[in-house]
């Protein structure tokens, strides 16, 4: 399946948005509480991972490994490595725990992040939305239990001066493999694909370009 930028004739825009009054009868806002979701994914990978390093860690330490003073050397190692891994959310917990939720109103489309790069697209301004969506290559076992799947936010302008107008955006212009757009990585989070696709049918069915799906991951993006 393919999509891209739908053409549309060309429009007057209204100031930035959302400057204008709510619309009577709006139906209410569709929020994705991205830095939530990033909180609690953090809290629960670390602490098994600070749990299999304390456990690697007193094995070594209690002579409870096999093979040797060898052996017990590279559990204790992998402990400490699983037991750094797990105080990273709490040496990162500043930027981790920072707000940022993803808003589609009546209006457009916007990315609430107080202490980051928040921006807004207005509908008007938009010819096309899309969802891309990678999943992980199966290769372990482990890989058909857990399997990650990177879901990204696709916006393409309906205008050439868009860019000008939203340079809050051009971090993530043509980000990644994505061509005349914007790209919004959102993580392993394939929730919120029908979260997305009810946004889209609320607000804005025209432009919606539905799913793509770009084959394996390749990276972590």
């Amino acid at each position: 399946m393919m999509y891209g930028p739908q053409q549309q004739p060309p429009q007057q825009y209204n100031a930035p948005y959302p400057p204008q009054q709510q619309p009577a009868f709006a139906p209410p806002p569709v929020v994705i509480d991205v830095g939530r979701d990033a909180k609690v994914k953090a809290l629960i990978g670390g602490s098994v991972a600070g749990v299999i390093g304390l456990m690697a860690v007193f094995s070594a330490l209690a002579g409870q490994t096999t093979g040797g003073a060898g052996s017990a050397v590279a559990v204790l190692v992998l402990g400490l490595i699983f037991l750094f891994i797990g105080l990273l959310p709490i040496i990162t917990w500043r930027k981790l725990s920072r707000p940022r939720k993803l808003v589609f109103d009546a209006y457009g489309v916007r990315w609430d992040d107080p202490q980051g790069r928040p921006w807004a697209a207005p509908w008007a301004e938009l010819s096309g939305v899309g969802i891309s969506r990678t999943q992980q290559r199966r290769v372990k076992l482990a890989d058909y239990i857990m399997r990650k799947t990177m879901v990204r936010l696709d916006l393409f302008p309906a205008d050439p001066g868009f860019r000008g107008r939203h340079p809050d955006l051009e971090h993530l212009w043509e980000f990644h493999t994505v061509k005349n757009g914007y790209r919004l990585p959102l993580g392993s989070n394939p929730k919120y694909i029908p979260v997305i696709e009810h946004a889209m049918r609320q607000y804005r069915p025209a432009i919606y370009l539905g799913i793509r799906d770009e084959g394996f991951m390749v990276g972590l993006v």
